[in-house]
């Protein structure tokens, strides 16, 4: 049986042409037909193997199944029993690193295209669900992301009022303002939030904890509170220049864009200056969607400047393929080492090149200069993606909450934080900077939260 399904090619996804993809930002995989999920759902040999990468725990055999015997609302009902946002992580998880990494059809061949498929099945939800009677106990929830969004369902299900707490003017977090509307269309996001909002979860826009509410009157008002504010501080690598304008952190690039629509001037009066060539300092998934976010914005050259070599690179293979394909230069084994400026703004970036030494702590080779080997490139504008960490206004507003020598909530095995009532996960507490870990954190912290309410 296993060698008969191993003989079945991978069914491809077809997708807007890359020629002319980078001048919009419509979604670049555009789905399986129904024919062409039940092909790819007849390779699974049901072995169940690769539930044990997924962070959320899905029933893959099950659902996979359902699709190849054309049931597909079924197929959509079992996703959803652990996954909040299937539609979304059909799309932006790591697949292959996760569950598709286990599928026993990749040893020898290609896996499962195992997110291709809950993509699919999730266009199928009927937004079908049982709530347990009101316990008549408030939980609040800073932040809209996927771990608050999981958290706050979670709870919701299971009898509790729950209250989201959203300092933006839209929610979603880092789904609404990170991930680009070419990779996760915003339709899809908005039918998502909206089965959020149908379990009578209450999300409160422009509201920013710490100042309005303050955190006293959220411990004073609610049973329990639970952070999941994700990681908002830019990394920088303090470089001569850094302060020219022109030099954007990835966060601010990405926000100007995905929420503010900068792209769309004059529409929208909240311009973004991108000019002719483009530097993107970083290797994963972010830069990745900098560099094409600048390339649909209007730049006519855009460099990803990475220190080490493509098989060290974070980002998902995917998106270096689309990146590759839509005319997105890659400099490797390079590093910038100062911003160029002329009256006050970026025109260049000076780099060295770089060669790899033993590995480091993370098991990747370490980057190290190549002694005079510096040049100089021409750049209007710089995104720096690097990384983020979390924004520490709101944790230090948080009297007697525990904090990591990075800045992150220190947390338990049950995602409990220092403070008896607190809750936190995702990118606050961990370093996992994923769609998935994070609704992962977000699932077993409403799990801890229930019991703490009982």
């Amino acid at each position: 049986m296993l060698g008969e399904k191993v003989k079945m090619p991978k069914t491809p996804m077809k997708e807007q042409d890359s020629k002319s993809r980078g001048k919009n930002f419509s979604e670049v995989a555009l789905g399986y037909t129904e024919d062409e999920a039940v092909k790819e759902a007849a390779r699974c040999i049901e072995c169940g193997k690769c539930v044990a990468g997924c962070p959320v725990g899905i029933n893959i055999p099950a659902f996979i199944h359902e699709i190849k015997e054309g049931n597909f609302e079924k197929a959509a009902e079992i996703l959803k029993k652990d996954n909040v946002l299937p539609a979304v992580c059909g799309r932006v998880c790591p697949q292959e690193s996760q569950c598709e990494k286990l599928c026993v059809l990749g040893f020898r061949d290609e896996p499962v295209a195992i997110g291709r498929l809950e993509r699919f099945a999730a266009e199928y939800d009927k937004y079908g669900f049982e709530k347990l009677n009101s316990t008549g106990k408030k939980v609040a929830v800073v932040g809209s992301g996927p771990a608050g969004l999981t958290c706050a369902s979670q709870l919701a299900l299971k009898g509790h009022e729950v209250v989201i707490f959203e300092a933006l003017h839209k929610p979603g977090g880092v789904l609404e303002y990170g991930i680009p509307p070419f990779r996760l269309p915003r339709n899809v996001l908005e039918k998502e939030i909206d089965y959020v909002k149908k379990l009578g979860v209450d999300i409160r826009l422009n509201s920013v904890v710490g100042l309005a509410p303050t955190c006293r009157e959220l411990l004073d008002e609610y049973d329990a509170v639970f952070i999941s504010t994700g990681a908002g501080l830019p990394y920088f690598m303090d470089l001569p220049g850094e302060t020219l304008n022109g030099v954007y952190s990835a966060n601010e690039f990405l926000i100007r864009i995905n929420l503010m629509h900068a792209h769309e001037f004059p529409r929208y009066d909240t311009p973004v200056y991108v000019g002719m060539n483009v530097a993107v300092i970083g290797g994963g998934n972010v830069a990745m969607d900098c560099a094409r976010c600048a390339l649909r914005a209007g730049a006519k050259k855009v460099s990803i400047v990475y220190r080490r070599t493509k098989n060290e690179m974070p980002a998902r293979q995917e998106e270096v393929h689309h990146a590759e394909e839509e005319g997105i230069e890659f400099m490797y084994l390079t590093n910038p080492v100062g911003y160029l400026g002329d009256g006050g703004r970026v025109k260049g970036v000076e780099c060295v090149r770089m060669k790899l030494g033993e590995p480091d702590s993370s098991g990747r080779r370490s980057p190290a200069p190549v002694e005079g080997s510096n040049f100089k490139m021409p750049a209007d504008t710089v995104v720096v993606a690097i990384g983020q960490g979390p924004n520490p206004l709101l944790l230090e507003r948080f009297e007697g909450l525990e904090l990591d020598s990075r800045g992150r909530i220190k947390v338990d095995e049950h995602q409990r934080t220092s403070i008896s009532k607190v809750f936190a996960a995702g990118d606050i507490a961990s370093r996992a900077a994923t769609v998935i870990s994070a609704m992962a954190g977000g699932k077993k912290a409403a799990n801890a939260i229930n019991d703490f309410l009982k």
